[in-house]
């Protein structure tokens, strides 16, 4: 099995059992038997090293594993917009668009920003209409007897 394979199944692994309540459970338990040796060790230097020590290797370490995790999984997730652009009536133009630089992005967002601005405006215009249609059949009811 290669190196890559490898890191990456413990990557995976590691991910998932640290985002288990367990997981939370027993950080909860260490710190709380790291406490509870505190007068033990009169709360010294050397007893508030230990922690912050651990605590410093454990998060530096679990940076770059769930960053490897994430990174697969939008990976992943990419590759399956991707694929639902590609069969669908959307633009193909959209397509691997995380490889565009900062600058296209921004051009491509203003222009969906308009798209939706304009969709939102219609939205609008056909609440607007629903409640007129409301109040005129409001009027009509008026005195208990409905007009058809």
């Amino acid at each position: 099995m290669s190196m890559r394979r490898l890191f990456r199944r413990f990557a995976e692994s590691t991910s998932r059992q640290a985002g288990k309540p367990l997981a939370f459970i027993l950080a909860v338990a260490l710190i709380v038997v790291w406490a509870g040796t505190g007068p033990l060790f009169h709360y010294g230097d050397t007893w508030q090293l230990v922690i912050n020590t651990s605590t410093t290797i454990i998060t530096f370490l679990m940076v770059f594993l769930i960053q490897s995790s994430q990174n697969r999984d939008t990976g992943a997730l990419q590759i399956k917009l991707d694929e639902l652009i590609r069969t669908s009536k959307a633009h193909n133009a959209l397509l691997n668009l995380e490889e565009l630089d900062d600058d296209d992005l921004d051009r491509i967002r203003r222009h969906y920003c308009k798209l939706a601005k304009g969709a939102r405006q219609t939205i609008d215009t056909i609440e607007n209409d629903a409640q007129d249609l409301d109040n005129d059949d409001k009027g009509k009811t008026a005195g208990g007897k409905r007009a058809r």
